[in-house]
């Protein structure tokens, strides 16, 4: 069946809502409290972080930022901080997910699709999994 033919309740369109994106995202976040805790938690700023004393090059943290979220003019800006932990991170991010970085750690998401939905989450997944390995969760 062609695209256009096929109804579009059944068509897997990418979202551009960025309220819906937003959610989407935070929904993804949310998986990790607890034992992530949230600071900001409203419907346009979320972020996860951990809360622990630790000693991290020599200085004494009570806590740790993981990842956020914030709803900007024409993006959602996703900030993934394991990336300063394991440089080597960034080879491992899926090329879809790559384009919308911007700097080292913020990604620009303006549309979301499944693919990258499935790759944002696959990502806080390794991150996380580095979280706990470095004993910070």
């Amino acid at each position: 069946m062609s695209d256009c033919f096929t109804p579009i309740s059944l068509r897997r369109l990418p979202m551009t809502d960025l309220p819906a994106i937003f959610s989407e995202l935070k929904s993804l976040l949310q998986a990790y409290a607890p034992p992530l805790i949230p600071k900001m938690d409203t419907e346009h700023s979320f972020d996860l972080w951990s809360q622990k004393d630790l000693v991290i090059e020599g200085r004494k943290r009570k806590e740790v930022y993981f990842a956020g979220l914030i709803i900007q003019k024409s993006y959602v800006g996703f900030y993934f901080m394991p990336v300063y932990v394991e440089t080597e991170m960034q080879t491992f991010f899926p090329p879809e997910l790559l384009r919308h970085l911007k700097g080292k750690s913020c990604f620009h998401i303006k549309t979301l699709t499944p693919e990258l939905r499935e790759q944002i989450r696959t990502v806080l997944q390794s991150g996380f999994a580095l979280y706990q390995q470095r004993g910070w969760v």
